[in-house]
Parts: structure tokens; sequence; C-alpha cells
């Protein structure tokens, strides 16, 4: 037999490129039968989906994560489903379940299945600030009850899913979930750890979920989790650059079966219909086209590389002096999926600005990238601390945006510590790698020894003139 020869074999090859990319129409599978539509309006429509089930996805997989387990954990917060988990102590730079965690408060943490019927979640009397944001399956906080909300009272908050009726016992604050997962991030105010390790751990103690049948039962025991190997050594942002785009979105289609779309989100569900995404429906059209079929195959890659671009170089435009601080569309998104994909890549648990607001700082005084060859520092007049209702802090990140580990663990500065104030009133912050003069030392924050890092700044409870935008923070000063 004759073989073809190299040449001719790139011909081939070429001919067949050449007739993918004439090909701008492919047939998918919708319930009304096979659809003729554009290659580019699919590609567009399966990356705004993407978009779309961002918060989806990464909500499944954060609670797969930190579910995995037969009872709860005695100090992090892990534990099986419908059960409550606390921290008993800060986070260290080990944690790495949940970017950007808070060096503040103890978390108190629990995820829902609504399914298996309504839960209690008691939260004894207290004389301190806390929350207790409730979280649907799309990342919206959609109840926050709190010091802010509700006062410092002993609460009993029924939790229900979007399928309940029923009539709401006397004393209990119905909380009507919109999905049927949820989450629920309690944070207590900590003060120290030694307040922590009594005063919290105390509240901790009398805080309580049980099931609606089983509330004011004191002899119920919950049932055990399971504990399964593959969800072991995940970290789930990064988990979600490697899922492919089927997996990816055949999982998004099995989960909005239980966790409805809203009303406000018809349109995308109606385009999503277009292509064959339908709820609780196998994804199952396969391309063809070998450039359509390669793109769809690197479409999360390329939507992940503009997540990690728009962290490492945010809009110019939007900073003061050289922080991020947008208090609008934060905790409900609304129909802005881009921004609630994004806030979620950087930050999944964003509260509402009301609770808190987190300006983001990327870039120095002369806006160049922080780096931690260079040391930096802050400086806050004396009018211009942070004003707050409750407390304040700054916290260092490394690139990955976990905590820095370092010898003091120390991971945070703010209200609540010995800082050393000046005369006038005002503060400084020295920003390094290494430890500064003794003199200074209280008032050091450590950064990674290398490579880019993040700074956040976290006011609880903020004052109207932190939302209406009066307040100013101080630029991020290079040392020379």
């Amino acid at each position: 037999m004759k073989q073809i020869s190299y040449k001719v074999l790139i011909l081939i090859f070429v001919s067949i490129l050449l007739q993918s990319c004439q090909s701008d129409t492919v047939k998918v599978p919708t319930q009304d039968g096979e659809k003729e539509i554009s290659t580019d309006e699919l590609l567009k429509t399966i990356g705004e989906s993407y978009v779309y089930g961002y918060p989806l996805v990464l909500m499944d997989l954060t609670k797969n994560v930190t579910t995995n387990a037969k009872i709860p954990h005695p100090t992090k917060s892990i534990a099986p489903i419908n059960q409550l988990g606390h921290y008993r102590k800060f986070p260290d730079h080990t944690l790495t379940a949940i970017v950007k965690p808070n060096v503040d408060t103890y978390y108190s943490i629990a995820w829902f299945d609504l399914k298996q019927g309504p839960q209690v979640l008691s939260m004894p009397a207290t004389d301190r600030y806390y929350l207790l944001p409730f979280y649907d399956a799309y990342s919206n906080v959609f109840s926050s009850p709190g010091t802010r909300t509700t006062g410092t009272d002993a609460l009993d908050l029924l939790v229900v899913g979007p399928d309940w009726k029923g009539t709401v016992s006397e004393g209990m604050k119905l909380i009507h979930a919109p999905t049927n997962m949820v989450w629920m991030i309690g944070r207590i105010q900590v003060n120290s750890d030694g307040d922590g390790a009594t005063n919290v751990r105390e509240i901790q103690n009398k805080m309580r979920l049980v099931p609606l049948s089983a509330f004011g039962d004191e002899s119920y025991i919950a049932p055990r989790g399971e504990v399964k190997k593959e969800y072991k050594n995940v970290i789930p942002v990064k988990s979600m650059e490697t899922l492919d785009i089927y997996s990816y979105l055949n999982t998004m289609s099995e989960l909005m079966v239980d966790n409805p779309p809203s009303i406000a989100d018809s349109a995308m569900v109606r385009k999503m219909a277009k292509i064959g995404l339908v709820p609780g429906k196998p994804f199952d059209f396969y391309a063809d086209n070998f450039i359509l079929r390669t793109k769809l195959g690197k479409l999360p890659e390329f939507i992940h590389n503009k997540l990690h671009t728009r962290r490492a170089e945010p809009d110019k435009t939007l900073l003061q002096n050289g922080w991020m601080l947008v208090n609008d569309g934060i905790g409900k998104y609304g129909t802005d999926y881009l921004r609630r994909a994004y806030i979620d890549f950087i930050g999944l648990g964003a509260l509402l600005p009301e609770d808190a607001v987190y300006p983001n700082c990327t870039f120095d005084k002369n806006g160049n990238r922080l780096n931690a060859s260079q040391k930096y520092q802050i400086h806050f007049d004396a009018d211009q601390i942070p004003p707050v209702n409750a407390f304040w802090s700054l916290t260092a990140y490394n690139a990955d945006e976990f905590l820095v580990e370092n010898d003091l663990n120390r991971f945070a500065l703010g209200d609540r510590d010995d800082l050393k104030y000046n005369e006038d009133g005002s503060l400084d912050f020295y920003i390094q790698t290494n430890p500064p003069t003794e003199d200074k030392m209280k008032n050091w924050l450590p950064i990674p020894e290398s490579g880019a890092f993040y700074l956040t700044l976290r006011l609880y409870w903020p004052k109207e003139k932190v939302l209406k935008g009066e307040w100013k923070i101080p630029s991020v000063d290079l040392v020379e």
C-alpha cells in the first residue's frame, strides 16, 4: 500500500480545519427537539451560563468539603449537614477551604439541606456584636440576623425551604430560604485569645441547631455524617479551575433542581434553555466542529484567566488611594452575574455593606503592585481612624489570598489590639516581611517572604460616612 506523505497529511488536516472554520452553525438538543444555532451564540451563551452558575457550583463544592465529617470538629467549623461547626480559635495560614478568612471573629457555620425539613437555629442572649448571615445557593445574603438587625436578645430562627408552607410558632423568627441549599456563616466578636476561650466559647456552646421536629427535645442526638476521601484535600476555589465544561454544566443543571433560579433570572433561564441547558436535564451536546470543541474545552481556563487578571489588575479608575472600596452590589447581586462570580472568586461569603465593608488594596501610593520584597507604611490621621459601630481590622494575605505564615502567628491588627498610637492620636502600621525596630513591633503586620500580597481592611457595622463614601482611606506608602 502506498504511504500517504507528510505533506499530504498536512493538507488533509488544513482542509478539515478550514471546513471547521467555515461551519458557523450547529444543532443543539433542546426540550423542543434539535435547534440550529450559530457557533458564536452558542459559545457566548455557554460562557454566560458558566458565569451565572459559578456561585452554585462553588457553593456546592465548598459544602462538600466543609461537611465532610462524621461529627462536628471540636475546634474547626466543619460539621455534617444541618449541624453547627464552631471555630474555637482564630484560623491561621493552614485554612485553605475559604479564601480571605477573617481573624476578628470566631466562625459558627452550618450548611442546611432544607429538603430534609425545617431546622431551628437558636442563639443565646449576648452582650456583644455578632451576625448570622444566611446565603442562598447563589451566594446572595437573604437574611442577616444579629446585633445590628435583631439586637442581642435570645433568638430561635425557624429556617425553611422554598416550598415550605406551615405555621410559625410564637417566639420564633421565620427565615424563608429561596433555595434548599443554604449556608450560614455566623461571626461572633472576639476581643482576645482569652476572651475567645471563655466568653465566646460559652456563647457557641449555647447555640443549637436541630430539626423543627426535635425542637425542645433535650435528648435529641444528631445523626452521624459521612466522610468521603475525594473531598479530603480539596481547595474549592482552585478545584473550580480543573472542572471540565461538561462536568461543570451538568453539576450546575442538577443543582438548579433543588435550588431554583429566581424570577429575576428568567431571561437567563430562557437563554440557557435555547442551548439545551435545563435544570435536571443532562447537557449532552457534543461539538463535531473541531475549533468549537477546542474553544469549549478551553472556556473554563479562559474565564478563570479573566478573573485572575481582574484581581491582579483591578480598574484603577475605581481605586481610592490604591484601595478598592465598592459598597454597592455586594451580598445581593441581582442579575449582575459577572460581579457575583468575581466576588465569590476572591472571597465567597461576602457580607452586606451594612454589616461589614472590605476595602482591598493591591497597589501602593504610586500605583505599583504590592510586593513583599518592599517595605510599606500606612498612616491614619486621628480623624481618619476607621469609623465603625463595632470594630475594625487590617489583614494581610498572600498571592493565593490565604493568611500569611509568620513566627508571631499575627495575621491582622485592629482596634482590639494593643496598638501604639502617636501623641496626636494618629496611627501607623508597618507592613513588611522582617520585624521592624522594637518601638514599632506592636504595629507590625507581617507579609510573605516574597511575591505579591493583598491587604484587606475590615469595618464591621460601618458608620454612615463609610456607606456614603465620605470616609477616605489612607494610601499604602512605600518605605524607601
